[in-house]
């Protein structure tokens, strides 16, 4: 090639600008609070959850995940509607009290914001007195000289 790049040297070119931009969007997301509360299972998870346990003593040679995973979606599946309702009652349940414990911690955080936005009020008004004082005293000093 006369005077350009080569096309690996393209490639990683294009490479690195698309790991930057990446890069960028992560470091923008807000961190999340680990006082909120967990957003409850679903009806499949609930079912997952037992199922794990039988598939364990049912196969305990077994380590694989995904093994695991895809036998408890084809056994999902294969449930009538009859025998999803206990794991589908459990989930209402769970969303039930989900829902109680995110009321309660968004009235903590409307409680909180409020809290610190008076204390914060209450220093940048002892700040400004303070910077007051301060000035007045240094006054006071070439008075005395």
């Amino acid at each position: 090639m006369k005077g350009g790049k080569s096309k690996t040297e393209t490639k990683n070119t294009k490479l690195a600008v698309n790991k930057k931009g990446k890069a960028g969007a992560k470091s923008g997301k807000a961190a999340k609070d680990p006082n909120m509360p967990k957003r409850p299972a679903s009806a499949f998870f609930v079912f997952m959850e037992e199922f794990r346990e039988t598939f364990k003593k049912d196969h305990p040679k077994n380590k694989s995940v995904a093994v695991v995973g895809k036998a408890g979606g084809d056994k999902w599946k294969s449930l009538s509607e009859a025998e999803k309702a206990p794991y589908v009652a459990k989930a209402v349940k769970r969303k039930a009290e989900y829902e109680k414990n995110m009321k309660a911690y968004n009235k903590r955080q409307a409680e909180g914001t409020k809290e610190e936005e008076e204390v914060e009020s209450e220093k940048s008004m002892s700040e400004v007195n303070d910077e007051d004082d301060e000035e007045e005293g240094s006054e006071e000093e070439d008075d005395d000289e």
